[in-house]
């Protein structure tokens, strides 16, 4: 029987009372009269749980969630959605450059590509995969602390038994198995990106975002957050509310692996990068989830000028979230942790007792603290950032991208980049999304380069 991943109902309803409990909302009621009806719990990793529940209680779940939906947030004031009310809380919103900045070269773009694709694969074959799993896999063929590809060679099978790798990316992200970059949602959605800001500029608007998937992006090559919007779409509802209706991963970190190309196409323009983002990140996430796309975006803006180092971009990040959010106390603990340990083990401990108990490992509130703390404790160093990132666990594959994405940006050109890491990607990533399949990361970079506004003066 097919069981369509990321929206069954009695499912989704296991993930909004997680949700109503984080983001201010008092769900215990509702809660108690779906357990005393037989209802679960949502399943831990996967999408779907095993078996279909009765039509009885599935029409409860759906009834539920409407309910959840409709509870009150004490969180609203402080944690907005609103462009308009985020920036009103932001005192320190980035004022416009005082002049063009210098257009990122084609080469450290070609290297926030490149960041990119090997973040993500490195990251690919231990997703889903709880923080003792990862360590141990990896230490058992000598690659901890990670300092490379994982591989299946050397470790014992009972081991493997214990922790298997993902089994949708053992066969092309172990190091034995990679020939070129395979697909991932944490590239397809910034080759989207791409077309979106071909086809409408960067004054795009979110039913814009909404246009561009439905002619360009598969559903099936979406999840989570991204799959409810999209049923939503199909169902007509519009952008907003397609990121509220029936969407428990709308803070989820969907929006943030989106959020490069609006910082790699607005260097040294943080806020104009972060509204970019809140334009895209709307059509399917709402609170933290898009502060998270707004403070990548205004990171990457800064790093893209290669005039700031990694702890100036963090910086500049929070600058465009509301100082009282979660998402931004977060960020400051994790970049905080990360300063006062050497051993960055330590600094994983620390945030996995912090969130972990509470959020799910796709969650944007930890996952962008992992990031924040992995830039911080490698001082933006390439390996050192794509390693700390994946290997504090929770959604590896696009913390590793993000992190690679922007210490790929502060090394400065592909050469910059270990050639164990960039060379086995062939110059070569597969995707589903428009013509793009097979296309090189140096081609992505002039694509890209050439959205960098005009007014930019050229060197």
């Amino acid at each position: 029987m097919l069981r369509l991943t990321w929206v069954q109902p009695e499912d989704l309803l296991g993930h909004e009372l997680r949700q109503a409990a984080l983001d201010g909302r008092e769900p215990s009621a509702i809660a108690a009269r779906w357990r005393a009806a037989g209802g679960g719990e949502a399943p831990l990793r996967a999408g779907a749980s095993p078996h279909p529940v009765s039509r009885y209680l599935r029409l409860l779940a759906e009834d539920l969630l409407d309910e959840l939906g409709d509870l009150p947030s004490g969180l609203t004031d402080s944690e907005p959605t609103d462009l308009p009310a985020i920036k009103a809380l932001c005192p320190d919103w980035p004022a416009p450059p005082a002049g063009p900045s210098a257009p990122p070269s084609p080469p450290r773009l070609e290297a926030a590509w490149l960041g990119r694709a090997v973040g993500c694969l490195l990251g690919k074959p231990v997703e889903k995969l709880p923080l003792e799993g990862i360590r141990r896999l990896a230490a058992a063929t000598g690659n901890w602390p990670l300092t490379t590809y994982f591989t299946a060679r050397g470790v014992p099978p009972r081991l493997l038994g214990d922790y298997p790798w993902n089994r949708r990316s053992a066969s092309t992200s172990l190091a034995e198995n990679i020939d070129g970059m395979p697909e991932d949602d944490d590239l397809n959605y910034p080759l989207v990106n791409l077309l979106l800001l071909q086809r409408h500029g960067r004054g795009f608007r979110t039913a814009d975002v909404a246009d561009v998937w439905l002619g360009e992006l598969p559903a099936g090559r979406t999840f989570t957050a991204e799959r409810v919007a999209y049923r939503n779409l199909l169902c007509g509802l519009e952008p907003p509310h397609t990121a509220r209706h029936r969407n428990p991963f709308r803070e989820w970190i969907g929006a943030l692996i989106r959020a490069d190309i609006h910082g790699w196409t607005n260097p040294g323009d943080p806020a104009a990068a972060a509204e970019q983002a809140h334009r895209d990140a709307t059509l399917t996430h709402t609170g933290s989830g898009v502060h998270a796309a707004m403070f990548t975006a205004a990171v990457i803006a800064a790093a893209t000028t290669g005039e700031h180092d990694v702890h100036a971009c963090l910086r500049t990040g929070l600058t465009v979230v509301p100082p009282a959010s979660r998402l931004a106390r977060a960020v400051r603990h994790a970049v905080r942790t990360a300063a006062a340990h050497e051993d960055f083990d330590a600094v994983v401990d620390a945030l996995h007792a912090t969130h972990a108990a509470t959020h799910h490992w796709v969650h944007a509130v930890p996952n962008t603290a992992l990031i924040a703390a992995a830039l911080t404790h490698a001082d933006g160093d390439f390996t050192g950032s794509i390693c700390r990132a994946v290997s504090g666990g929770w959604d590896t594959d696009s913390n590793g991208a993000t992190a690679g994405s922007v210490a790929g940006l502060l090394a400065g050109a592909p050469a910059a980049l270990p050639d164990r890491w960039t060379a086995p990607l062939k110059n070569r990533l597969s995707t589903g999304v428009g013509d793009f399949d097979g296309v090189g990361f140096d081609t992505l970079a002039h694509l890209t380069h050439a959205l960098v506004p005009l007014e930019a003066p050229r060197s």
